[in-house]
């Protein structure tokens, strides 16, 4: 007994390296410095300085004061740091003839954006919803026509819509200036909401009209709550642009309305007095402050709705 007690231990001491031979056998682990890591991350790298770089000075610049500023040096850090650039920007700076800074500009811009945000995403939603699982007569024709919408450059349609948002009372007025850019953001949106549909499981949709369940029913109980990843995208897309937006402002509102790009332009481009660069750059920075902070806090979500709201069959 003790003989083959021995002589199992001897094979399973001998059988053991073989089998971890075996399993260590495959691809050989990539070193960490290779080649073309090395090209990845040092191309990602020079891109990220690339787009880093302005915001940077941006940021110590708007920190410094103007007699530092006129030393020449735009990329060294301020040595001694000043809130009083943000403060005029925000408050104090001329935007034309009123001296309030960007602060009305940035509720004028919030009055301009939550409504538009929420219509046109509201809207498109049930466009969507609607062509990608009721089909309709016509739906082909009309999801043609709004795609073709998509693509026509915004300047040709300016006059015409002048002309309309005149006719409806409206023009010159945050209504009116809504009104616009919930119509522009109904083509892609609609796009991106039918492709988001069109993709969810088919049987869902299927067993709910077999249990009785109505558009509204099926829209609001099945359809909302599977598509948040998508409403994160058509909210950041619809923020970013209606916030960013200055043709629009400029063309379809008044002074006492204009919103906060707007205002900035008047503000670095005035020609009187000193030229601030302080205030300048401290107020570039507020204007993109919101459109930045949305996408920094949803960003999570961004990548996810875009790659299952893209352009498919």
């Amino acid at each position: 007994m003790d003989s083959i007690a021995d002589n199992n231990m001897v094979v399973g001491y001998e059988t053991a390296p073989a089998s971890l031979m075996a399993g260590a056998r495959g691809r050989k682990p990539r070193r960490t410095l290779s080649r073309r890591n090395i090209i990845v991350y040092g191309t990602l790298t020079l891109v990220a300085l690339y787009y880093l770089l302005p915001l940077y000075v941006m940021i110590v610049t708007s920190l410094k004061g103007m007699p530092e500023i006129r030393v020449g040096n735009i990329f060294a850090p301020p040595l001694e740091i000043t809130f009083e650039p943000w403060v005029k920007a925000w408050s104090e700076a001329c935007t034309g003839l009123n001296c309030d800074g960007l602060s009305r500009g940035f509720w004028n811009s919030v009055r301009i954006t939550v409504p538009s945000v929420i219509i046109s995403i509201a809207i498109a939603s049930v466009n969507g919803y609607a062509l990608a699982n009721w089909r309709f007569k016509g739906a082909d024709l009309f999801f043609t026509i709004l795609i073709v919408g998509a693509f026509i450059p915004y300047q040709v349609m300016i006059y015409p819509i002048v002309i309309v948002l005149r006719e409806l009372g409206v023009y010159g007025t945050l209504t009116g200036l809504i009104i616009v850019h919930t119509i522009f953001g109904m083509p892609i949106l609609t796009l991106l909401f039918r492709n988001y549909f069109a993709g969810l499981p088919e049987e869902l949709f299927k067993a709910a009209r077999v249990d009785g369940a109505g558009f509204w029913t099926i829209y609001f109980k099945i359809m909302l709550p599977m598509s948040l990843p998508i409403f994160v995208v058509a909210m950041i897309l619809q923020v970013t642009g209606i916030w960013n937006d200055f043709l629009f402002g400029v063309v379809f509102t008044r002074p006492e309305y204009y919103p906060m790009t707007v205002q900035l332009n008047n503000i670095v481009n005035s020609v009187q007095g000193v030229k601030e660069y302080n205030v300048n750059m401290a107020a570039t920075i507020l204007t993109g402050l919101v459109p930045l902070t949305v996408y920094f806090v949803s960003g999570r979500l961004f990548v996810r709705g875009i790659a299952a709201g893209a352009v498919k069959g």
